[in-house]
């Protein structure tokens, strides 16, 4: 066995970011994940840089441990085929809006006819109870949707902008995978299978809205929403006399050897300091103290004086001080693997860690295409069908 869910299999019909990185953690956690692409491929194969054609970074880091097969689903014979594979899979992932997978005629109620077990799994912008059901969404659109370019411009940027990381998409990545764990753990004790949406929207805004609910939570209201803590202008990597480092002094504790460090514990008796709750009321006071006293030394000066004190403290990386980071290469975490089209490749490894179970590396992203042939004859395709099937267009 390779991983916890060996067995289970998965028909992926995701593209772009968030649902190809859901699937690749469940594939990475020993499932059978086949994508099923169009005749163009999946859109993040075209995004460089890249060394092949149809090979780029981002789809090279959201695909390894998948089987890839080309269907035009607009073809009869290639819904067909999809519908052929779907009799023999425990889970369907989609990431399109389902009115697109209802004019695909592969809605639920056309996929459970054909297998009554297969949990259905649907990613898309927003819930279908609501007005925005058929709305499109990408990263950038539900970032602005739930407030991030706002909240950024609030805490001291100098406009709105989002956050320069696909958050939306990964994080409500995370949150596919635990509904598919839940849902398939929900059949092993029922015998019973489901349809379950899983949207952006919602998703990303319960992770905003955990800390930026603020006085809205209380009703009545009780002050303006947002935590004023992430909110202040002086919450960011603090200036050395050499580059920059990243602090956090957050309890009594601590509080109390940063002011023993500097040579001021008088400031422990200041209103403003001596408790939790009157920084939670003074952020401001209390970022702009640490940052006057982070210019004094340079960084490795305060790295040693911090982590000495037991005050929490990180040196503020670059992506290239991430590649090379020693704690990282301790623990193998980036890895070269042989790609047989791409050469050598850096490889990230599963974080998880597990005592028994271990996931593991078991195949490279897919060249467009490369199990076409294969997956159609596990699914009863004869040489010949499946030849008819690439003839004819459906298939490629």
């Amino acid at each position: 066995m390779s991983g916890p869910l060996d067995g289970v299999r998965v028909l992926d019909l995701t593209t772009v970011v968030m649902g190809p990185f859901a699937t690749q953690i469940l594939a990475d956690l020993g499932a059978d994940v086949v994508k099923i692409e169009p005749p163009e491929g999946d859109i993040m194969r075209h995004a460089a840089p890249m060394r092949s054609a149809g090979m780029g970074h981002i789809f090279l880091n959201a695909n390894r441990n998948k089987r890839s097969i080309v269907l035009d689903l607009k073809h009869a014979e290639g819904r067909a085929a999809c519908l052929a594979l779907a009799r023999r899979v425990d889970v369907l992932a989609y990431n399109i809006r389902p009115q697109a997978m209802e004019r695909l005629r592969l809605g639920y109620d056309e996929v459970r006819a054909v297998n009554p077990k297969i949990l259905y799994v649907g990613a898309f912008g927003y819930s279908q109870r609501g007005p925005y059901a058929a709305k499109a969404a990408y990263d950038d659109l539900i970032q602005g949707a739930v407030g991030l370019p706002w909240l950024l411009a609030q805490s001291g940027a100098a406009e709105p902008r989002y956050v320069p990381a696909t958050v939306a998409d990964r994080t409500v990545a995370l949150h596919i995978v635990n509904a598919v764990c839940a849902g398939l753990y929900w059949r092993e004790k029922t015998g019973r299978s489901q349809r379950i949406d899983v949207p952006m929207f919602e998703h990303l805004l319960q992770t905003v809205l955990g800390e930026h609910l603020g006085g809205y939570t209380f009703d009545p209201q009780l002050g303006e929403p947002g935590y004023a803590r992430l909110l202040a202008p002086g919450r960011r990597p603090y200036r050395t006399t050499d580059g920059y480092v990243c602090v956090l002094v957050y309890n009594d504790k601590q509080w109390r050897a940063f002011f023993e460090l500097i040579g001021r514990p008088e400031l422990l008796t200041d209103p403003r300091f001596a408790t939790q709750e009157a920084r939670s009321r003074n952020y401001d006071a209390v970022y702009d103290l640490v940052g006057e006293e982070m210019t004094k030394r340079s960084t490795a000066e305060w790295i040693v004086a911090l982590e000495g004190a037991d005050i929490p403290v990180q040196r503020m990386n670059s992506l290239a001080d991430v590649v090379a980071d020693p704690h990282l290469d301790a623990i193998g975490f980036f890895g070269t693997v042989e790609h047989p089209s791409e050469g050598r490749l850096k490889s990230m490894a599963v974080p998880s860690e597990w005592s028994e179970s271990a996931p593991e590396y078991r195949r490279h992203a897919p060249r467009l295409g490369e199990h076409t042939r294969e997956v159609l004859r596990e699914a009863g395709y004869s040489d010949a069908a499946v030849e008819a099937l690439i003839a004819g267009g459906a298939a490629r």
